[in-house]
């Protein structure tokens, strides 16, 4: 699989597939790979460099590295030799970028016939806006996800991470899986062209479904403010999800910043079993808490009641009680949480130690599914920029030593003028 995406969307689509066992050689430029300069990311002791980011690791662990520079002759004629030699392209540049190096879907069937090409873009290949660019949060905007979050009467408030850069990279890795298998049953390859803003859309369905439906617009004011599912007073919005009633997050011991514990009650027997944990206490006796509609109503008791009562236990204390008595409650969990605390993910092997090159040993987050009759899991740590310059363009290509030494010296597989990296200068010995 030849990788030319960069950034987050397309390196997350391809870091998945190289757990599930593709070889996906990274094609990148050491001037222009944001996501190895992600600020704050780098292992505290270290200073930052183009090999010591974090989170460039982590988005592009199982994979090689090959610097290759495609704005010259020479680069683009060794990225053709590598498409002849591969199953896959996948690119996450606006529409014409690729076109105009030369490497545009057209011009690569004409080397590799049956070759699976996924583009990643914004707006995607065709359309009156097909050469927009775009960034995760300012597709999430055009998608309507930016407008759906927010407290009601107030501003959109956005996501806090780009969501649909992850949820694109999904979205392109199952196109990859798509694009093979129809290869694989028919002989043909083909262009798939994936619109980053519109896979967004897809997780607004509900909304959509209001509106074509019911003739409701979008809106914000009648939405629940914190995690309730209703609020007291305003129109039932059915397509928020299910209504239910307790439905929120509690505070728990010892009340700090992220001591909180999710419950939620879809039926009067979870209410009644939500009691019984508690210990029945004479206030939840109260018969306006019998009903969903007298518990909606009575949200604002309830949650003081409850929340003086998770008070007492810290939040996985909490989570044990209210599942062993048949109540949906999970912890509110910070990263802290998830990595170090959460027998659950530890059991699945969640976070998987890896050795990286510079950074030393860390833990790597793996695939959340597990097949029973293969193991999925990373194969290394993301790759130092070239690191695979030698294994790919001598092993796979048969470039000779003069070869490569002359791609060093002309700017094809390193910039003129920047000094070498120690393994790049071993290459060459």
């Amino acid at each position: 699989m030849l990788d030319f995406s960069w950034v987050r969307a397309g390196p997350w689509a391809t870091r998945w597939l190289g757990a599930l066992g593709a070889e996906v050689i990274k094609i990148e430029w050491p001037d222009n790979e944001r996501g190895r300069r992600t600020p704050g990311s780098t292992p505290h002791g270290l200073t930052p460099n183009l090999n010591n980011s974090g989170n460039f690791s982590d988005t592009n662990a199982n994979k090689l590295s090959v610097t290759l520079n495609v704005r010259t002759q020479e680069g683009l004629d060794i990225a053709r030799r590598l498409v002849a030699k591969s199953d896959v392209v996948i690119e996450n540049f606006s529409s014409r970028v690729l076109t105009n190096w030369g490497l545009g879907y057209e011009a690569l069937c004409r080397i590799k016939p049956d070759i699976v090409y996924v583009s990643m873009s914004g707006y995607g290949h065709t359309g009156r806006h097909h050469t927009y660019k775009t960034f995760g949060p300012v597709a999430q905007a055009a998608s309507g996800l930016t407008f759906m979050s927010g407290l009601p009467d107030s501003p959109p408030a956005g996501w806090g991470w780009s969501y649909l850069d992850d949820t694109g990279g999904l979205y392109g890795a199952m196109c990859v899986l798509t694009g093979l298998y129809r290869r694989n049953m028919t002989g043909e390859g083909q262009h798939i062209d994936q619109s980053q803003m519109i896979t967004g859309i897809t997780l607004t369905g509900p909304a959509l479904l209001d509106r074509t439906v019911n003739g409701r617009a979008s809106r914000r004011d009648g939405y629940p403010t914190g995690n309730r599912s209703q609020w007291p007073g305003r129109a039932p919005q059915s397509y928020r999800g299910p209504l239910a009633a307790p439905h929120n997050a509690y505070p728990t011991a010892p009340g700090g910043y992220n001591d909180w514990c999710a419950i939620t009650c879809t039926s009067d027997d979870e209410w009644l079993a939500l009691r019984k944990a508690m210990g029945d206490p004479e206030w939840a006796g109260d018969g306006q808490y019998a009903t969903l509609e007298g518990r909606l109503q009575a949200q604002a008791v309830l949650d003081e009641q409850i929340g003086a009562w998770s008070r007492t236990m810290d939040k996985y204390t909490l989570t044990e009680r209210c599942q062993a008595a048949g109540v949906p409650a999970l912890p509110v969990q910070g990263a802290e949480d998830r990595v170090d605390n959460d027998p659950q993910l530890a059991a699945r092997g969640m976070y998987q130690p890896i050795d990286h090159a510079e950074m030393g040993r860390f833990a790597l987050q793996n695939a959340p599914f597990r097949f029973a009759k293969a193991e999925v899991n990373n194969v290394s740590a993301g790759p130092r920029i070239g690191e695979h310059n030698r294994e790919v363009l001598q092993g796979l290509l048969g470039l000779d030593d003069a070869a490569l030494a002359e791609g060093y010296a002309d700017g094809t597989f390193w910039p003129e003028g920047q000094p070498l990296l120690a393994y790049h200068e071993e290459m060459l010995t």
